[in-house]
């Protein structure tokens, strides 16, 4: 495909989304299952112009001045990716692409809109009805903090101490790009693809077959160590899901103590069992909720209470762009909803000087600290262990998370 085929896939991809009111993940894979004469540096290519139209929406159509996507896939080509006018009047007048310029896209493609006039939340690119929570989370950084959600993402890497070491693991993925962090003696990072390139197939190597390494944000890596001393333990992982923090936690428990993954959603469980083989798993029991009182006998009975919860994933609108633009009110309410349901839920299996790690991937307090303050108050017999702690790209150049860790008080000895 040459390039204005490509732009043209992707104004089409976009409009398929928006039309049809999918993520955009469906909308790729339907155009790529219709273009079979796309190679896989053409999907690549497209696939992120698609994303990087999506990081940066509003900044980009702000500056061309149009908010269609044909505009806005302009705006990203121009001012994103940096191509010269002349390729883009080429490309778009090419008769596999999306059209001719007309005379006023050419002008502001050389003469764009200031972004310093913009309102807040498009500088930060990031929907209206969400800048008093940007406000109130970041105050006056509410607008960086917004930018940094919009850059492309690195491919972090958790190394599994079950299986090999952060040197023998380093060296299998050096020649990849792959880099130490300062952050994490057990982490490795390699930098973002270039604009039209995808990410090395860290699964096709060798080593991941072998378990020594799993693909994870630095800041999941992070928030999973919040857990800190529990082998020997008895943990329970009450929204297991895809099973990422819960390899974490038992590497963290060195295969001591018992590991207990539990989700509400049956079928989020299915890939665990694979994957903690793979990883040298061995004192995992999954609890699947289909089974009647799945959790039975583990009431008051845990060291530790891990809840990843569900909540909106603002903190990786880096890596799931499309999901900021069909985030709604409605969907945050909800949310807070479940997450008060799953704390409450989740605390049964607390014992008596054990603790509770809450956390979520949202940038927002009201899925966050609103949500562990209204637990508090609800449940005398827990406490606020330490302040806080929130993650974001702009500070730690991880996703963005928030991590609360609560004690519950042991009986008083009289």
């Amino acid at each position: 495909m040459r390039d204005g085929g490509r732009l043209a896939a992707a104004v089409a991809i976009l409009d398929d989304m928006e039309m049809r009111h999918r993520p955009v993940r469906l909308a790729l894979k339907s155009w790529g299952e219709g273009a079979r004469y796309a190679g896989s540096r053409d999907r690549a290519f497209v696939s992120g112009l698609v994303l990087d139209c999506l990081r940066r929406r509003r900044s980009l159509a702000w500056r061309m001045g149009d908010e269609s996507w044909r505009g806005v896939v302009l705006a990203t080509t121009r001012f994103a990716w940096e191509w010269p006018t002349g390729r883009i009047v080429a490309a778009a007048a090419d008769p596999h692409g999306p059209g001719a310029l007309s005379e006023a896209e050419q002008e502001r493609l050389e003469g764009p809109r200031s972004l310093e006039e913009a309102p807040e939340a498009i500088r930060g690119d990031y929907p209206d009805w969400t800048q008093p929570m940007f406000e109130r989370a970041f105050g006056d950084r509410a607008v960086l903090e917004g930018a940094a959600l919009a850059e492309r993402a690195p491919v972090d890497i958790r190394v599994n101490t079950l299986k090999t070491d952060a040197d023998k693991a380093f060296r299998a993925l050096e020649q990849l790009g792959a880099r130490r962090v300062e952050a994490s003696s057990t982490a490795l990072r390699i930098p973002p693809a270039a604009a039209a390139e995808r990410s090395p197939p860290l699964e096709a190597l060798p080593e991941f077959a072998k378990g020594w390494f799993e693909i994870q944000d630095l800041g999941s890596q992070i928030a999973a160590k919040a857990a800190r001393d529990i082998d020997h333990r008895q943990v329970l992982d009450f929204c297991a899901g895809g099973g990422g923090k819960t390899l974490a936690l038992a590497a963290l428990m060195g295969n001591t103590g018992q590991l207990f993954a539990f989700d509400a959603d049956g079928r989020r469980l299915a890939a665990t069992h694979e994957r903690a083989r793979r990883a040298g798993v061995r004192n995992l029991q999954v609890r699947t909720p289909l089974r009647a009182n799945p959790l039975e006998g583990l009431e008051e009975r845990m060291d530790l209470v891990f809840v990843d919860a569900p909540c909106t994933g603002s903190g990786v609108w880096r890596r799931h762009p499309d999901a900021k633009w069909r985030l709604t009110d409605e969907q945050l309410r909800r949310r807070m909803a479940e997450q008060d349901e799953v704390l409450g839920a989740a605390a049964a299996f607390v014992k008596p000087g054990g603790r509770l790690v809450y956390v979520t991937c949202s940038m927002f307090c009201e899925e966050n600290e609103d949500r562990v303050e209204a637990f508090l108050a609800r449940s005398p017999d827990f406490h606020l262990a330490e302040r806080y702690r929130h993650l974001s790209p702009r500070a730690n150049g991880t996703d963005g998370f928030f991590i609360g860790e609560l004690y519950r008080h042991a009986p008083t000895v009289t």
